[in-house]
């Protein structure tokens, strides 16, 4: 089966930002689904890494559904405050994963680390892992990193999660303040993207 064209994926997310980055990577014969036309709640993530957490959900919403899935696990890590928050950038949003509370605790802890933080370039990075499984066979799961700094303040509407406060290397804006259309050729998950669009 996994050597026939892929017709009908699952995206193994709950997060609506993500559903709607990844459907818009997908190439246009594929038919896309999320989790919530099956009504299924995220498995517990408890891997030590970005793939651990994107296998463990790639293979739990493709056994619940029957579907081939590609599922993500992404998030931001800050050199300054030694790669965190890193696995855990969603739960520093608290139970409901709430960006702007996870946003708030970034400038906590920078201002915790170094009251004088805005004056030096904090480095960071996003990081996505994509991976694609079948039942309980992982088929790939691919790696894509953006570098950049941290923004002194949130600015911008667009995009999800981190977006407001993250400056990709070379550029002025932050992602939350890019067009998606500019920020999906130079974001994370459109790298890992690239390199697992082989396996689709």
């Amino acid at each position: 089966m996994l050597n026939k064209k892929i017709k009908k994926l699952l995206i193994g997310t709950n997060n609506k930002g993500k559903f709607k980055e990844i459907r818009d990577l997908l190439p246009k014969n594929i038919k896309s689904y999320s989790t919530s036309k099956f009504n299924l709640k995220s498995p517990l993530e408890s891997g030590k890494s970005f793939k651990e957490n994107s296998l463990i959900k790639s293979r739990y919403f493709s056994k619940k559904t029957n579907l081939i899935c590609l599922a993500d696990d992404s998030g931001l890590e800050i050199d300054f405050l030694n790669k965190k928050p890193g696995i855990y950038s969603a739960r520093w949003g608290g139970r409901k994963s709430d960006f702007k509370k996870a946003i708030k605790r970034v400038y906590t802890e920078l201002k915790k680390k170094n009251k004088s933080w805005k004056k030096k370039k904090i480095r960071a990075r996003f990081i996505c892992a994509l991976s694609l499984s079948y039942l309980n066979q992982k088929i790939a799961c691919e790696i894509g990193k953006v570098e950049g700094h941290i923004s002194h303040q949130p600015k911008g509407k667009n995009g999800f999660g981190y977006d407001p406060i993250f400056i990709p290397l070379h550029k002025k804006k932050t992602f939350g303040e890019m067009k998606s259309s500019v920020k999906y050729k130079l974001d994370h998950r459109y790298k890992a993207f690239k390199k697992i669009k082989k396996f689709l």
